[in-house]
């Protein structure tokens, strides 16, 4: 069960609350239409591994409700990454993630902390996550302000980065991560209400928030876009899914250009599949253990082997002559 929060931290939780609703609708439209749950954990196959430590190869037979609590997850995903030293890369900032409660964002959020931010993390409704990602923000010696609100409202996305560069004085790195995913076994499972969940949260949200820091970023600044394997390949499974995740490589290619004289620069970091919330909270228990298996790995990445791409990519020191790339890190040969 989600924390209840205080009033003063969440001014739109009736907004929040009837966003997550929706999408929990939308998710049981689509679970009545899939085959009886089931199926044993895992596969044969062993993953492959090159991190510094060894990661998870199996994933649980496990489906979550929308739109999916790190919290309830019986393999909590891997975001902490112990062995990973920070060096001052991000001294003196100020980050600003979206779907920083959990999975990606939450291991991006405690990287960047590492390297010296300060992070805002704007969320919909998991207040249990996002209040464990402020406890680990803060364990590296860093504030967390938690903003919980539906980035689907361009006037929330402005107050959202208002009130991040008041209370943590100012704006330097925009992560746009939030995401709405469900899958569909055929075109006509997507209804109208759907398709607008879907590129409302993915793509306009993005827009949203962009346009909402432009203002406030300064020659050094950056903004990192969450995109997609599937943004690259496609995906038959997940059409409309697959369709804002291409609108975010282009708008992050476009955006570069119109932002690089002001020296501002705009990155998309294509993940593979990656052990998140979002993907028991979409797949069915039977599916859900092959997740990951048709990479070259044969295994999903966790997290914190994706938190590193948005410390290069942020960073001034690592990527100042880096702008409008889409970088994929998918767990298979060539991307």
């Amino acid at each position: 069960m989600d924390k209840k929060p205080s009033a003063k931290s969440t001014p739109r939780s009736t907004d929040t609350q009837a966003a997550a609703g929706k999408q929990r609708a939308l998710q049981r439209e689509q679970d009545r239409k899939e085959p009886a749950e089931g199926g044993e954990e895992g596969g044969k196959d062993k993953g492959v591994q090159t991190s510094a430590r060894t990661q998870p190869d199996k994933v649980p037979a496990q489906h979550l409700e929308k739109p999916g609590q790190e919290a309830d997850m019986q393999l909590k995903p891997r975001f902490d990454a112990p062995d990973y030293k920070g060096s001052g890369k991000l001294e003196g900032m100020t980050a600003l993630i979206t779907g920083g409660d959990s999975g990606i964002g939450r291991a991006v959020a405690v990287l960047y902390a590492r390297e010296g931010a300060d992070v805002a993390i704007v969320y919909l409704s998991s207040h249990e996550d996002a209040e464990e990602t402020k406890r680990c923000v803060e364990k590296e010696g860093r504030k967390c302000l938690l903003i919980p609100g539906d980035v689907k409202d361009a006037k929330f996305c402005k107050q959202a980065v208002e009130r991040t560069v008041q209370e943590l004085n100012g704006l330097h790195i925009l992560v746009n991560n939030a995401a709405f995913q469900l899958h569909a076994h055929s075109l006509q499972d997507i209804t109208d209400e759907r398709l607008d969940e879907t590129f409302k949260t993915n793509i306009y949200g993005y827009f949203y928030m962009a346009r909402a820091a432009e203002p406030h970023l300064k020659k050094g600044s950056c903004i990192i876009n969450t995109g997609s394997v599937v943004g690259l390949k496609g995906s038959k499974q997940l059409l409309d899914y697959s369709a804002t995740k291409g609108a975010i490589h282009a708008f992050t290619m476009s955006l570069a250009s119109s932002l690089l004289e002001k020296g501002i620069r705009v990155n998309a970091v294509a993940p593979g599949p990656v052990w998140t919330p979002l993907n028991p909270a979409d797949r069915s228990a039977q599916e859900i253990v092959e997740f990951g298996k048709q990479t070259d790995y044969k295994r999903p990445a966790q997290p914190e082997e994706l938190s590193p791409a948005y410390v290069f990519l942020a960073s001034p020191v690592c990527s100042s002559y880096i702008t409008g790339i889409v970088l994929p890190v998918t767990g298979s040969v060539g991307g």
